[in-house]
């Protein structure tokens, strides 16, 4: 089974930044991939596998827009959501996230790691644009 340059344009994977650093997923442009639909019905999907998280370290996840693909800003009122540690792991976690009318052309996600979560640059979270 083959994918379409819209299925694509939905979907990225990105490996989750080294400990006491942050990265940014690529940007959705919202108008390339659904150009027929109304921002108040997008959705982000944010699937987190398990992780080996250090007890009490978190991983920050928060929604940032832009009009021109450059200049982001958090996405108020989605913001921020926190995966914590406990246990020396994080449970898997999947969040939808419901993109407000007022959102800008362009969306990503940036996934910021505390000083000592350790090492778990060879985890993948994904992050599907859905409608």
């Amino acid at each position: 089974m083959s994918k379409s340059l819209r299925d694509l344009l939905l979907d990225v994977s990105h490996a989750l930044p080294a400990q006491n650093t942050n990265a940014n997923s690529s940007a959705f442009d919202l108008e390339q991939a659904l150009p027929d639909t109304l921002p108040e019905h997008f959705e982000l999907l944010i699937d987190m596998p398990a992780t080996t998280c250090a007890t009490g370290q978190t991983i920050t996840f928060t929604v940032q827009d832009s009009a021109d693909n450059s200049s982001f800003a958090t996405l108020a009122p989605v913001a921020t959501f926190v995966l914590t540690g406990a246990s020396n792991a994080t449970a898997a976690t999947q969040r939808h996230i419901r993109l407000p009318s007022t959102v800008r052309r362009y969306v990503r996600v940036n996934i910021a790691m505390s000083a000592t979560t350790g090492n778990l640059t060879a985890i993948t979270a994904g992050i599907r644009l859905v409608f």
